[in-house]
C-alpha cells in the first residue's frame, strides 16, 4: 500500500485548519503564472521588467506573514534556482527562452512557485487527503511518462527518467508534501510556458544526449531539487546570519 511507502506523510487522521490565505496564495500563483507566461509569449522584451516588478511586490507581500524560516527557504530557493537557470538555459541550452535571455521575472517567479509548493503542502486539503493526492500524482505522472515513451508524440526519454527521480523524492524524501505541491504548480507552469512559446526545451538534452519532451514529463523533479536545497539549506543560512548578528552586536557594545 502507498501508505507504507510514504513514512513522512501526515497520519491518516490528521485534522488541519483550512486557511483561506493559503488557498489565496495558491490561486493567485496559478492565475498569475498563466497571465505572466502568456504575456511573455508575445509581448516585447521590456514587458519582462514590468512583470518582474509585480512579481517581487506580491512575493514580498506574501512573505511578510511567513515565519523567518520560510522566508529563508524562499531566499535559498531563488538563489539556487537562478544559478541553475543560468547553467541549464544560457550555458547548456537545455531549454531556451524566447529572447535567449533569463527573463527579469524569473527570480521572483521561482520564489512564488516555491512558496506555493510549501503552502499547498501544509494546506488542510493536502494534509487531510495526502495519500489520495499522492496516488493521483503518481498515476498522472506515470501516464504522462508512458505517453512520452510511446512515440505517439515527441519522444521523451529524459522525462521518464525524471519521473523516476521524482518518485524517489516522493517516496524517500523527508518533505513529500512540498514535492506534491511542486508537482502541481511546476507541471502547470511548464505546460503554459511551453504552449505560449515563452521557452522551449531542446529536442535532444545536451547533457545526456537523450530525447526529451517539451516539456519533459517528469520536469517536476528539477523543481523538487530546488525545493530540497531550500529546505536543507535554510537552517545553516539562518545559523550563519544569527552568528553574524551576534558578532556585530558584540562589536557595537
Amino acid at each position: 500500500m502507498i501508505s507504507l511507502a510514504l513514512p513522512h506523510f501526515p497520519p491518516r487522521d490528521t485534522v488541519t485548519e483550512h486557511r483561506s490565505r493559503d488557498y489565496f496564495i495558491v490561486g493567485f500563483t496559478f492565475v498569475a503564472t498563466t497571465i505572466c507566461l502568456t504575456i511573455d509569449g508575445f509581448a516585447p522584451q521590456f514587458m519582462q521588467y514590468v512583470l518582474a516588478v509585480f512579481g517581487w511586490l506580491f512575493l514580498l507581500a506574501f512573505l511578510r506573514r511567513e515565519c523567518r524560516y520560510v522566508r529563508t527557504q524562499v531566499a535559498v530557493a531563488i538563489t539556487f534556482a537562478v544559478v541553475g537557470e543560468y547553467f541549464a538555459s544560457l550555458y547548456m541550452k537545455g531549454y531556451v527562452y524566447r529572447f535567449e535571455n533569463l527573463p527579469a521575472y524569473v527570480p521572483a517567479g521561482h520564489g512564488l512557485v516555491y512558496l506555493t509548493a510549501v503552502v499547498l503542502g501544509r494546506s488542510g486539503l493536502f494534509q487531510q487527503h495526502a495519500r489520495r493526492i499522492a496516488v493521483f500524482v503518481v498515476a498522472v505522472g506515470g501516464l504522462w511518462g508512458l505517453w512520452g515513451l510511446s512515440g505517439l508524440g515527441r519522444r521523451d526519454i529524459v522525462g521518464a527518467i525524471l519521473y523516476g527521480v521524482f518518485l524517489l523524492y516522493l517516496l524517500k524524501g523527508r518533505s513529500p508534501m512540498v514535492y506534491l505541491g511542486a508537482f502541481f504548480i511546476t507541471s502547470w507552469l511548464e505546460i503554459v510556458g511551453t504552449s505560449a512559446g515563452t521557452w522551449a526545451w531542446a529536442e535532444i538534452d545536451p547533457a545526456s544526449h537523450l530525447p526529451q519532451g517539451n516539456p519533459p514529463s517528469g520536469v517536476a523533479a528539477w523543481y523538487c531539487l530546488v525545493d530540497a536545497v531550500a529546505i536543507v539549506g535554510a537552517a545553516p543560512v539562518l545559523q550563519a546570519l544569527n552568528k553574524t548578528a551576534t558578532v556585530l552586536q558584540r562589536q557595537r557594545s
